[in-house]
């Protein structure tokens, strides 16, 4: 089962995933798909308020973050990061329960992120805005390291997300049941 849509005026076939017996999601995966990547990151600047930095959670929104960096014409965009590295030092931490992971895990910020951060505008993105935890996660890293929250934009924000006044987004995603139909 796929959900068609179009997202910044690229059509897609998204397929459904199960979340549990009578909640499907639809998949949207940015990793490989550079047409995407470009025109979303695009469409989304024209939106975006000013900023000094992007920043984002592992894995899925690094494409975008990257790509919203360079078409902006920036030096950095900051990765919050699922594992700790060896090379990481200082290391702030929180907690995300995201709805496609299906358990706890934590994101993690280092000393030169952190120095990254501080006193900066930043913004932060993702692929697809749905529960709000990873958003919020990454919120609490960004209040952590000293940085100012100046906008919270995504590609898609999905069910109940999309009625959310903090964030911009550039297309509704809905929520499914288990033959297909929208919820």
């Amino acid at each position: 089962m796929f959900y068609e849509m179009t997202i910044a005026g690229l059509k897609r076939q998204l397929p459904l995933c199960k979340v549990a017996d009578d909640f499907y999601i639809a998949a949207f995966i940015m990793f490989s798909d550079v047409e995407i990547t470009k025109a979303t990151a695009a469409a989304l600047l024209e939106k975006a308020p000013e900023f000094d930095l992007v920043m984002t959670a592992e894995s899925k929104g690094i494409p975008l973050a990257y790509e919203m960096t360079r078409q902006a014409e920036k030096n950095d965009y900051i990765v919050a990061r699922k594992g700790l590295k060896v090379y990481m030092e200082d290391v702030i931490e929180t907690d995300v329960n995201s709805i496609t992971t299906q358990h706890l895990q934590h994101l993690y910020l280092g000393k030169t992120e952190i120095e990254k951060v501080r006193g900066k505008k930043v913004l932060i993105v993702d692929d697809v805005i749905s529960t709000g935890a990873s958003l919020k996660s990454i919120e609490s890293l960004v209040e952590q390291a000293g940085g100012e929250i100046v906008g919270r934009m995504a590609v898609l924000a999905e069910g109940e997300a999309a009625d959310r006044q903090d964030i911009i987004y550039l297309e509704k995603l809905p929520v499914f049941n288990a033959d297909g139909s929208v919820k």
